[in-house]
């Protein structure tokens, strides 16, 4: 009797799940960020910015983002408040720095993810706009990001006085509609150490 029952199906061939380094990455708060997380994802170079040479103070970051990959950091951005001169009148922006993507993972979209995130909390905290320095080799990089540069001479605060900003100061609007698109005309100084 055995005989005349029909022979089981195969089982189904088992579906291959993507490894955990192809699957899409997201960027979350981080409560604080060390110069070991920055040697987590740049490495323990002296200068991992590159901007050593430009002799300038820079301020800390208060709010944080970052992305990690298999339990490692491996991208970062920070935020912070600062008080900007534009034309003679005082404003905030959101200053952002220390966006970081590790080497052996860049090329998949991670400062798109850490930047984007970084900028939607930055669009609840109040200033019209973020505006940040950056080497002139990355310049394209923030513009495919929606970055605008910013011409003239900007200023910033040092203990011996105002200096102007050997580095790209790049904008984006944080709010929507005409007045929040553009940025204001006049002179710019940052009242503050660079972010």
């Amino acid at each position: 009797m055995a005989d005349d029952l029909p022979a089981p199906a195969p089982a189904p061939a088992p579906v291959p799940m993507p490894a955990p380094a192809s699957l899409p990455l997201a960027a979350v708060p981080l409560a604080a960020y060390t110069r070991a997380d920055l040697t987590e994802i740049l490495g323990d170079a002296p200068d991992p910015f590159g901007v050593a040479d430009t002799g300038l103070t820079w301020l800390p970051k208060d709010v944080h983002f970052g992305v990690r990959a298999e339990g490692r950091l491996v991208a970062h951005a920070g935020l912070l408040r600062v008080p900007v001169s534009i034309g003679g009148t005082e404003a905030e922006v959101i200053g952002v720095g220390g966006v970081a993507v590790a080497a052996d993972v860049r090329g998949r979209g991670l400062a798109r993810t850490v930047l984007s995130a970084a900028l939607d909390h930055a669009r609840m905290m109040g200033p019209r706009h973020a505006l940040l320095f950056c080497r002139p080799p990355l310049v394209a990089l923030y513009e495919r990001l929606g970055w605008r540069t910013l011409e003239g001479n900007v200023y910033v605060e040092q203990s011996a006085g105002p200096a102007v900003m050997p580095l790209r100061t790049m904008w984006t609007p944080l709010k929507e509609g005409q007045e929040g698109a553009a940025w204001p005309d006049g002179d710019v100084r940052l009242l503050s150490f660079p972010m």
